[in-house]
């Protein structure tokens, strides 16, 4: 049994492994730019603090990425079918959306009192990494909408 292409099968692949690689390195882009957002804001130098297995800082730091993968990926999935339009404004989205998330999680912390520096330079596991985490991931979400 034969299967019949179209004549611009290929090109369209090519096209749209082409088009997958840009977004990806645009959403590698924005996530390194988010955890160096989060590890600037926050007490403490996070990549150090995580590679010493220091438990909240792990909780903390995991949060804020996945929070920043929502407000990427939404700001990928929301973008213009035109290439070069969808990456510049995925782009763009995504940088907004970061700050915003970076602002909003400080707000958070500072209107619930944590004291995050304590929290994440401990040596032992606080609760209240669970609060700042869960501040992370649901105001990522929100962000997220937001951009849609």
């Amino acid at each position: 049994m034969l299967v019949a292409l179209s004549d611009t099968f290929g090109s369209d692949l090519a096209r749209g492994i082409g088009a997958i690689a840009l977004y990806a390195v645009v959403g590698l882009l924005l996530m390194l730019l988010g955890f160096y957002a989060i590890d600037f804001t926050t007490p403490g130098k996070l990549s150090e603090l995580v590679r010493r297995g220091l438990p909240n800082a792990v909780i903390i730091t995991s949060s804020g990425l996945v929070s920043m993968a929502f407000i990427i990926v939404i700001a990928i999935w929301t973008s213009s079918s035109n290439l070069a339009e969808g990456l510049i404004t995925s782009l763009v989205y995504g940088l907004i959306g970061i700050v915003a998330q970076v602002v909003a999680v400080r707000l958070l912390e500072w209107v619930t009192r944590i004291d995050v520096r304590n929290t994440v330079e401990s040596d032992k596991f606080a609760p209240a990494s669970f609060v700042v985490a869960a501040a992370h991931v649901a105001l990522g979400l929100v962000v997220a909408v937001a951009i849609s």
